[in-house]
C-alpha cells in the first residue's frame, strides 16, 4: 500500500516540528490525564527522596506521546536523557557501552524496545535490578567475568507491542502506563496551541474538524495542520476554517472518521470479497497484497477501536458500521 499521510508512525516531515511543538513540562502535556497524576507523584517522591525514577515502560499505538513524556521525565528529573532504539543496539557489548556512559540519575530512553535482541535483553537484567553489568574478559578458557557497577538510571522503555516483551523483562519495570487514543477535545486543544507556535490562524471550528480525523494521535493532528496551512495560504486568505479544513482534508482522501484510502481498501475488501468476513488475517493480507503484521499493528487497531471491524476466533468482521459508512446494505 502506498505511503499514507494518516500513518501514525514517525515521518520524516514529522521530525521538523515534533522538537518545536514538545510540551517540556508536565502541566503543558494535554490528555493521558492517567498517567500523568501516577507520574507526577512517582517523580515527585522520587525528588523527595534523592533518588532516581523506578523503570518506566509506555505502551500503545504509535503518536500517543511516549518519547515525549520520557524528555517530560527527564526534565522534570532535572538530569540528562540519552535516546536509543531496540533495533539499533545489536551486541550485547554495545548495551553495556551505552549504559557505563551514563550519569547519576540519568534517563535512558529506549524505544521500540520489544525488538532488542535476548543478547542484550540479558545485560539489561542486572543493569535494572542491580545497577551493575558483567562484561567478559578474554577467550576460551581464559576467559573471566568482571562486574561493573553502573550510576543509578532509570530505564524508559516505549513500545507499540506490550505482548512481546519478555516477562522477565516487563516485570523489571516498576512503573507501567497504557497511553490512550485521544478524544476530539484534546487534539482540538493540542492543535489550537500548536498554530500558536507554527503562527497559524486557526478558528476553532477549524481545530475541531481537523481534531475529529486525526484518528486520536497528536502527531497526526500536528501533521494535518501543517498540511491544510498550505491549503489555507494557497486556495485561501490563509486563516483555517471549518471550510478550509474539510476542503483540504477531502482533498487527502482523510474523510471525516479518520479513514484514508488504505483504510477503505480493507474494510471494502471484507465486504465486497468475504461477504463481510469473518476472513482470516493471512487471507486478508494475500488479498490486499500486504503483510499481515502491518494490517494488524498499523491499520487494525484504529478500525477496532472505532467499530469498524470485530476480531474473532475465526477471523476479522466487517462491523454494520462499516455497512453503513460505505452505504452498503448487509
Amino acid at each position: 500500500m502506498e505511503k499514507r499521510v494518516i500513518s501514525t508512525q514517525i515521518q520524516e516531515e514529522d521530525l521538523k516540528i515534533e522538537t518545536s511543538l514538545r510540551p517540556q513540562r508536565l502541566e503543558e502535556y494535554i490528555g493521558q490525564e492517567k498517567a500523568k497524576k501516577t507520574l507526577k507523584i512517582y517523580i515527585e517522591a522520587a525528588k523527595q527522596r534523592g533518588e532516581s525514577l523506578d523503570h518506566v515502560l509506555f505502551y500503545g499505538p504509535p503518536g500517543l506521546g511516549k518519547t515525549t513524556l520520557a524528555g517530560i521525565i527527564a526534565n522534570e528529573m532535572n538530569v540528562h536523557m540519552k535516546i536509543t532504539s531496540g533495533p539499533a543496539i545489536g551486541k550485547p557489548g554495545e548495551m553495556a557501552a551505552i549504559l557505563s556512559g551514563l550519569q547519576e540519575g540519568d534517563i535512558l530512553f529506549v524505544d521500540e524496545i520489544h525488538r532488542l535482541n535476548r543478547q542484550v535483553e540479558e545485560v539489561l537484567y542486572p543493569a535494572m535490578e542491580d545497577y551493575v553489568i558483567d562484561i567478559m574478559i578474554g577467550k576460551g578458557a581464559t576467559a573471566r567475568s568482571i562486574r561493573l557497577d553502573l550510576p543509578h538510571f532509570t530505564l524508559v522503555g516505549a513500545t507499540t507491542r506490550a505482548g512481546l516483551l519478555s516477562a522477565p523483562l516487563r516485570d523489571r519495570f516498576g512503573v507501567v502506563d497504557h497511553l490512550e487514543f485521544y478524544n476530539p477535545e484534546e487534539l482540538k486543544t493540542i492543535i489550537l496551541h500548536s498554530a500558536v507556535k507554527l503562527e497559524v490562524e486557526i478558528d476553532e471550528e477549524g481545530a475541531f474538524e481537523l481534531a475529529r480525523r486525526s484518528r486520536g494521535t497528536p502527531r497526526l493532528a500536528n501533521r494535518l495542520l501543517k498540511r491544510v496551512r498550505d491549503f489555507a495560504q494557497v486556495k485561501y486568505d490563509g486563516k483555517i476554517n471549518r471550510e478550509v479544513a474539510v476542503f483540504a482534508l477531502d482533498l487527502l482522501e482523510v474523510d471525516k472518521f479518520g479513514l484514508d484510502q488504505n483504510d477503505r481498501n480493507i474494510l471494502l475488501t471484507m465486504i465486497e470479497k468475504f461477504q463481510g468476513g469473518p476472513v482470516g488475517l493471512d487471507t486478508l493480507a494475500a488479498s490486499l497484497g500486504e503483510d499481515a503484521g502491518t494490517i494488524e499493528d498499523v491499520y487494525e487497531p484504529y478500525l477496532v477501536k472505532n467499530g469498524f471491524v470485530n476480531r474473532t476466533p475465526k477471523g476479522r468482521v466487517a462491523t454494520d458500521f462499516a455497512y453503513q459508512h460505505f452505504g452498503i446494505a448487509k
